[in-house]
């Protein structure tokens, strides 16, 4: 070995292979060669995107003989970069391969690791992809381990012997990788709101990270997932196996799982060798925008380290301290918008430190990279919901996101939020259980004609919504539901009797269709609990064009099992006397009621038990 590393001068750039597929041998050995011959080996630059084994040339014993750039960190070189022991270059990266063909960042070495030749000649490069056939191309020596316990990936991955300069063959272990480890219980729940989000038959690309990776058993639900990703997982690999993703509907690549590399366990490479199934594509064709967007019904899911209130997102570093890279975020988050009915997902914890630190925030922290503008973002998750946030105002951004970020933050986000202009000055807030959204009452429906809708409480952040609604109803359902005709609903009387409501004394349940991520209110139910808390004032309201399709029937159905399980005994209401619908759908219901005439009016009471 010291012959071959004898031919590294003093200034050279030596690439070594990302992540797991990092020729673990190799780099030791360099690492001893440098330690023994410490004048021969000078200021000398290692390229990578992703450490996870041997990362000794970031020891200080060594900083005059290796320096590392990494164009994405990881958390063996954090330390480092963030207090000047080696550095990171922020770049996307599906640019990487034309900075080294063209030169822009010269290889001079090249450390690779590649699976045993077959009868042709012919080497795989295995998990790691990427970005290493080009620098295989572009370096002046190419270095490589050859490793039996490597996959033998199919796709571009294929390089002859006649193109390594030094062949060393030794066995062992390729790297495995363990993604923190999320909660059970907090990853089904973000997990099942993004699995509201994906549809049968989506080609997804799913992104780096404990949540991302976390949600994916959510998704078993799914039938005919694609994948087009840059990182293949274990996740995924799992739902390959269940049958969820077969890659038969893809527009583009049908049939085939397309990644750039692979981070996973012994089981997942075990999934991928010589599996025709899976092609892995460099880096720069997996990540093109152009190449994301000719998927239809693609949906990219990513995350972030936060999230601020008119949209902002970052994903690589935390205020000035860099934690991971620009990556190919950006890239699939962006492509994935310009497909046909393709659909961007940020899905993140609402908090970190153990509870303690919001990750919705009123303004990014100074110094961070912002990796999604606010014109990028579609969807955003979190355990405590969905905010849809492309086309809306930066008021109704705000109150969406503060809608879904942890309860115990919403007051100081309000708080921030009319600081800073960002909502109503008079924006009105319930903290604690009074205010606290309850997300077990949501629920789905298909009503007598088919249709499928969503049912669900009202939240802070429906203004918006509700209003519209108002605005749709005729005449003649505005007299029957408010007695009155008035057309103007005013923010304050909004907020007031429909937005801002103490659940613990009133509820009121939307029902709710989605249209390309926007919902639509098609009617509404509403009790509030009387005196004696065993009653409660009902009433109940369709949108004109969506009556006469069960809505009513399925509100006024699904709102009587919430009075039940809260302990409520009857319902009242005033009706008009011309009001024979109220009387159709109680009938329907099997409930019993008495009526009797006060002041023009009809009282009912209906008996829930």
């Amino acid at each position: 070995m010291s012959e071959i590393f004898a031919k590294v001068c003093p200034g050279d750039r030596i690439f070594i292979s990302t992540g797991c597929g990092e020729p673990q041998y190799l780099v030791r050995k360099l690492i001893e060669y440098v330690e023994s011959n410490p004048q021969a080996f000078f200021d000398t630059e290692i390229l990578h995107v992703w450490t996870l084994g041997v990362a000794p040339y970031d020891n200080k014993k060594l900083k005059h003989n290796v320096r590392s750039n990494s164009f994405f960190i990881s958390h063996h070189n954090r330390r480092a970069v963030n207090e000047g022991e080696a550095d990171y270059t922020p770049i996307f990266l599906s640019e990487v391969p034309k900075l080294f063909r063209r030169r822009q960042v010269p290889v001079d070495v090249a450390l690779v690791q590649v699976s045993a030749p077959d009868e042709h000649g012919y080497c795989s490069l295995g998990v790691s992809l990427d970005i290493t056939r080009a620098a295989v191309e572009s370096a002046e020596l190419v270095i490589a381990q050859v490793n039996s316990q490597a996959p033998r990936v199919h796709g571009d991955t294929f390089i002859h012997l006649s193109k390594f300069d030094h062949l060393i063959v030794h066995d062992e272990p390729v790297l495995e990788y363990q993604p923190p480890e999320l909660d059970l219980e907090l990853a089904g729940k973000i997990g099942n709101y993004v699995a509201q989000i994906i549809e049968d038959g989506d080609t997804i690309q799913v992104g780096y990270g404990s949540v991302p990776n976390g949600i994916l058993s959510s998704l078993s639900v799914k039938k005919h997932l694609g994948v087009h990703t840059e990182l293949l997982g274990h996740g995924v690999v799992e739902l390959v196996k269940k049958g969820v993703i077969d890659n038969s509907m893809k527009s583009k690549n049908r049939g085939k799982l397309v990644a750039s590399f692979c981070m996973g366990n012994q089981e997942t490479y075990d999934f991928i060798d010589d599996n025709p199934a899976v092609q892995f594509k460099e880096i720069d064709y997996t990540n093109n925008p152009l190449v994301i967007s000719e998927h239809e019904h693609m949906a990219a899911i990513n995350s972030a380290l936060e999230v601020d209130l008119s949209g902002q997102a970052s994903a690589e570093s935390i205020g000035g301290t860099f934690y991971s890279g620009i990556g190919g975020q950006a890239n699939f988050m962006r492509g994935s918008v310009l497909a046909t009915y393709g659909k961007n997902i940020l899905a993140l914890q609402a908090t970190t430190g153990n509870g303690q630190v919001s990750r919705i925030v009123p303004a990014l922290k100074e110094g961070a990279g912002v990796t999604l503008t606010r014109g990028d973002l579609y969807y955003v998750v979190t355990e405590y919901g969905i905010a849809y946030l492309h086309g809306k105002n930066i008021r109704e951004r705000a109150m969406a996101l503060i809608a879904i970020s942890d309860p115990k933050f919403r007051p100081w986000l309000i708080k921030e939020a009319k600081k800073r202009n960002l909502i109503y000055k008079d924006q009105a807030f319930l903290p604690g259980e009074k205010g606290e959204y309850p997300d077990h009452l949501e629920t789905s429906r298909t009503t007598k004609h088919n249709m499928r809708i969503f049912l669900r409480p009202v939240k802070i952040s429906d203004e918006t919504l509700i209003k519209d609604f108002y605005y749709k109803l005729s005449d003649k359902s505005l007299y029957q539901r408010f007695f009155s005709i008035r057309r103007h609903l005013p923010h304050d009387e909004l907020q007031k009797h429909f937005v801002v409501i103490d659940y613990t004394q009133e509820m009121i349940i939307l029902a709710v269709k989605r249209y390309l991520g926007q919902e639509v209110i098609t009617g509404l139910a509403q009790y509030c609990i009387g005196e004696d808390t065993l009653s409660a004032e009902v009433s109940i309201v369709v949108r004109d064009d969506f009556q006469g399709k069960g809505i009513g029937f399925e509100l006024l159905s699904y709102l009587v099992t919430v009075a039940k399980s809260h302990g409520l005994h009857t319902f009242t209401a005033e009706i008009l006397p011309d009001n024979n619908a109220v009387y159709s759908l109680i009938e329907k219901l099997g409930l019993h009621y008495d009526r009797k005439w006060e002041g023009g009016l009809i009282h009912l009471v209906i008996h829930l038990k």
